[in-house]
């Protein structure tokens, strides 16, 4: 394998860049699971940041929700289930023709259609996911799974006046929901706005106490503000409880991936861990988890530990730009250099300001001994210093990750430089003209030709 430049790690990526927006920048994440219907080497490498769930709070717990438990005809049963399963594995393709023959084989029912929209979302293609929960929604207006995931796609797109106008409008017609009031303080939260986040939440829990969607909307928000002990003692409580109170869901996926989150950012990376891997025990579909995992084992200098976690993490969520830059840098660190170069550029795709992606392709051109689709070395160091130079015009006078760009920069120069005079040593000293001899002369255009005696013809 390639020797790779060994550089310092960091630990601030997407978590660090979220708090300073004020909002919860998230990486495309599709929801949920959609509902079942019940049946009775050593090197360093680049890391982004402690990746936050993105999973909004819709998740459905059939055995206490009797309205859920007829979700579909049966006719359309087999199919869902099927899709249901494909889901699990992480075939999104067979899981969106799976839903789509549900849903046309019970054109009443609004499940397979939510649940196209959560796959289309770990598509990358928000305006299919969006028609989607708007065509449940057109079926059942009172769906509250579809509303609360349509709400949370319009927050993580910008679009937060949108959902909370969405939200506002469906709790005056049923100002009782405890499902739409959480789901507008997680609208609230994503916003930024975090006392009417708190409000709402508490307000849930006030009338029900044990409602567990409301208390992981008030750890995140925490979360979100970096207030991590009180982030921590909210989750702990859901899934632990206290010497008074029981754990409200001891196996919750979600809370247990906010769990290692937290202890990520704290430096607790052993708990970390071990919270991940529990999250990822409990629900398979859940990336962010893999993601998480696969970071903490680049950051151990361990890329061949990682690369099947992070490939796992883009196999559930193939769009997401944060899994592909992590699985792209795990790449380069095993010396692949073209699939590398794919998945920097397919995150570069997805999401243009990661400025990481572009030092990560600067060490690649700079280092890789060739690159498909790259002419010469020359060429590659050219790009080298391109990516570099993006990247150091995003990423400003920011102190931390990233601050040897400029040497990278002149390493690239230099080894240009030193290209260049390997090819003119290799073409040789260029040809010099052959002086004219003693008895020609010059012609007008500057030609030789013999002398004559002037006399002409």
């Amino acid at each position: 394998m390639t020797a790779l430049k060994p550089r310092k790690l960091q630990f601030a990526g997407l978590a660090a860049l979220v708090v300073t927006s004020g909002t919860f920048a998230l990486v495309a994440c599709g929801g949920d699971p959609p509902p079942k219907t019940p049946e009775n080497g050593t090197s360093t490498a680049s890391t982004t940041a402690p990746v936050a769930s993105a999973a909004p709070t819709h998740e459905v717990d059939y055995s206490a929700d009797d309205k859920l438990k007829s979700e579909v005809s049966n006719a359309a049963k087999a199919a869902y289930e099927k899709g249901f399963a494909a889901w699990r594995q992480g075939d999104l393709a067979g899981a969106k023709a799976a839903f789509r023959e549900a849903a046309d084989k019970d054109t009443k029912a609004p499940a397979p259609l939510y649940s196209m929209g959560t796959v289309n979302e770990r598509l990358g293609d928000n305006t299919q996911a969006e028609r989607a929960y708007r065509d449940a929604i057109a079926i059942d207006d009172g769906y509250e799974l579809a509303v609360g995931a349509l709400s949370s796609l319009l927050a993580r797109t910008g679009h937060v006046s949108d959902a909370e106008s969405l939200l506002t409008a469906k709790l005056r017609k049923t100002p009782g929901s405890a499902r739409y009031k959480t789901y507008l303080a997680e609208v609230k939260s994503i916003g930024g706005d975090t006392n009417a986040a708190q409000k709402l939440a508490q307000e849930v829990l006030r009338d029900h106490p044990d409602a567990k969607e409301a208390m992981l909307v008030i750890a995140r928000d925490h979360y979100r503000a970096r207030r991590f002990q009180v982030a921590l003692y909210a989750v702990t409580a859901i899934v632990e409880g206290s010497a008074d109170v029981p754990a409200r869901d001891k196996d919750n996926a979600e809370v247990r991936l906010l769990r290692g989150l937290i202890q990520r950012e704290t430096g607790d990376r052993r708990s970390a861990l071990t919270s991940f891997e529990e999250a990822i025990a409990r629900r398979p579909d859940l990336f962010e988890g893999y993601v998480n995992v696969g970071e903490m084992k680049l950051e151990a200098g361990n890329a061949q530990a990682a690369l099947p976690v992070l490939e796992q993490a883009v196999k559930y969520s193939p769009a997401s730009a944060i899994a592909r830059l992590d699985l792209g840098d795990c790449y380069r660190l095993l010396g692949r250099t073209a699939d590398a170069k794919r998945e920097l550029e397919y995150a570069l795709k997805q999401d243009s300001s990661l400025a990481q992606a572009h030092y990560n392709l600067g060490l690649l051109y700079l280092y890789a001994p060739s690159v498909p689709g790259v002419s010469d070395g020359e060429k590659q160091m050219s790009l080298s210093m391109k990516s570099f130079e993006t990247f150091k015009s995003m990423k400003g006078s920011t102190k931390g990750f990233g601050d040897d760009v400029d040497d990278l920069l002149s390493t690239a120069k230099r080894k240009q430089a030193e290209i260049k005079v390997k090819k003119q040593a290799e073409v040789g000293p260029a040809p010099t003209s052959t002086p004219a001899p003693s008895g020609a002369a010059k012609t007008d255009g500057g030609a030789t030709a013999p002398k004559g005696d002037g006399g002409g013809v």
